[in-house]
Parts: C-alpha cells; structure tokens; sequence
C-alpha cells in the first residue's frame, strides 16, 4: 500500500510533513496520537516509532536541487460563496455551489492533461465557505473531497487551511476538524533542493481563542527558518491564506483581506532573514501583490467566487536555479493550450 493510500490523499501532512516525497527507504504512513503525544510511523518500521533520524532521512531525496521544475497554485474554491455573494448574504448563504463543483473539476481536468506533471497542486485555503457550525459545511466538504479525488494520483495536493476552513477566530476544536478532514494545518516540506512552508495564516490574524497554538506554530516557524538558513536551500517558499499585504508592505491594514502592519512587518522580516523569496496567498479573490526588499508578495485570485475582473484559474510556478517564475492562467486557457513555450523552455532547461 502506497503512503497515499494508507493516509488518504487528504492527508499527506502529517507530523509537521509531507509524505509525498520521502527517500525511498524511508516512507512516513501514518501519524498515532495518544492524547497530546504523537509518534510518526514508517513503512517497514515493525511498528516502532520514528526517530529523529529517520525522519530528517525523509527529506534527503528532496533536499538537493536536481534541476527545474513546477507546481501548480489554485486558491479559493469556497464552495458556497457564489451563490452567498449573489444573495448579498455572506454569512447565511451559499446553499448551493454547482458552478463550484463545475470550475473545480475543469481545473483537475486542465492540471492531469499537462505534460510534464506538475510536482504538486497546492490550495491556499478557503476550500469550503461554511464556516464551521454553519449549514451545509458537511455536504460542501464532501462534494470537495469527490471532485479532487480525480487529481491525478502522481500529482499531491498540498491543502492550505483559510478562515472559512477553521474560522475567522479559530479554537482547538475548528483546527482540530480541519487536521482530521484535510491534514495538518501548518507543515514544511522540500521538492528538488527547496523548502516549502505551509502557515495557517489565521493564527496571525485573530488568535485570541487559541493562543497556545499559535504559540506553538511561531515555534515551530523560528525553527523551520533556522533550517533554511543553516541548509543554504536553493529556495525557500511560503504559502498562506490571507497575504501579508496586498500591494505595498506600508499600505493601511484592512481588516480582513491583509494582515495588521506589526503583524506583517514581523513575519516579513523574519522571512527575508532566512532567505525565503516569495509568498503565496489566496484569500483576496482577485490578482495582486508587491515586493518588500528582496521578498515577494503573490495573491492569486480564485477557482470560485471573484471579486474583481481576473477569470476563474490557477497559476503555474516554474522554479529554476536562479529564480521563480509564475504567471496566471484563466481556466479556460490552461484547459485548451496548455503552458505557453517560454515556461516550457525554462521547466526543461537542464
């Protein structure tokens, strides 16, 4: 049984990990929790738990840069929110989401035809608009699970939690669900000599009723960091739901789509410290971004709902040796031709 089907291909973060690209003796299957205390399990480990150093063995494979290569992002596919957004009720609509369902499936079916695959699909977040309690939340997450069950097996997904996902003030249980529905809510992993970090931005935005979670993601975080540091990786990347800023590290905290100033400020320099050279995020349903120093600040706009004029679609990330290169594709467009020549050049360029 592969690690994919021994956790399911909702959870593939475990541990703090990914099990999508572990070293070939080496395979994390599943995660055993007694309480608050938690030991990985490995492939062919007679049930003994994971020692610090088969676990760093899973990152081996992945460590080294070997050439370039892409992902794909997708954000907000927040089944719901089309029809909520047309109602003007955002916080009790959403009762149906077949266009949803509709633009979801084209973007798995625009991903399996690409040729080469991609190394992953990543969401940041928003993958559901019930919040939790809500109406329909069950029923949303089930038809989410069915349509991105079709994602090529050979293609991981890497799930990004959203304030709809575990709420806008998240609590240990609303993370706890997510962790038991999708996977981990925050977790690194490397792809080809570079270290990816996922965040569950909402700890930065509104802690309040889970401060020792976010107490205990900030830890983890400084040490992630560290490792970049120490390790020299080609790249470090970050993905979060709710961006840092939307156009300008300065700009005038909005409430709801960028995080506050002394929040940002923080977290953007402690990135560009480690060397960490861009940031994704969804959550602002349109397209946008800036640069602050040497870091890069990328929101991509959504599968679902938009808010502004961009089209329904997904990014293309291309990471060479010297730099990341993306650029968005309507669904549409991606779906019929496919990655434009110049990405191709630079995806097979040894």
């Amino acid at each position: 049984m592969s690690a994919a089907e021994a956790g399911g291909v909702f959870h593939r973060a475990r541990g703090r990990t990914l099990d999508a690209f572990p070293a070939e003796s080496c395979s994390i299957t599943r995660l055993e929790c007694s309480g608050v205390i938690c030991s990985l399990r490995l492939q062919g480990s007679s049930n003994s738990p994971a020692s610090a150093s088969q676990v760093a063995g899973t990152t081996e494979k992945e460590s080294e840069w070997k050439g370039p290569f892409y992902f794909i992002l997708g954000a907000d596919p927040q089944f719901g929110l089309m029809k909520a957004w047309s109602t003007g009720d955002c916080d009790n609509g959403g009762d149906e989401w077949e266009q949803e369902i509709r633009l979801t499936e084209q973007a798995v079916q625009a991903i399996n035809k690409l040729n080469p695959k991609p190394k992953f699909f990543v969401l940041c977040g928003d993958l559901i608009h019930a919040m939790p309690g809500k109406p329909w939340r069950t029923e949303q997450t089930e038809d989410l699970k069915r349509v991105l069950r079709a994602v090529d097996r050979a293609i991981p997904l890497v799930l990004v939690s959203g304030n709809h996902d575990i709420g806008n003030a998240p609590t240990a249980e609303t993370v706890e669900e997510f962790c038991r529905t999708w996977g981990d809510d925050y977790f690194s992993f490397w792809v080809g000599g570079v270290l990816f970090l996922v965040l569950n931005s909402q700890f930065y935005e509104n802690p309040s009723k889970c401060p020792s979670l976010k107490q205990a993601q900030d830890q983890w975080l400084d040490e992630q960091l560290s490792i970049a540091r120490q390790r020299h990786c080609q790249h470090a990347i970050v993905f979060q739901h709710i961006p840092l800023f939307l156009e300008s590290i300065d700009e005038d905290d909005d409430y709801y789509f960028n995080l506050s100033k002394s929040a940002r400020k923080k977290l953007a320099d402690k990135f560009i410290h480690a060397g960490v050279k861009v940031v994704f995020s969804g959550h602002y349903h349109r397209n946008a971004g800036g640069t602050y120093q040497n870091l890069d600040m990328v929101v991509s706009s959504a599968i679902g709902c938009q808010l502004g004029r961009d089209p329904h679609g997904l990014r293309v990330v291309v990471v060479t040796a010297e730099k990341i290169v993306h650029r968005y594709y309507s669904l549409d467009e991606l779906s019929e031709k496919g990655i434009e020549d110049d990405l191709m050049a630079l995806i097979k360029k040894k």
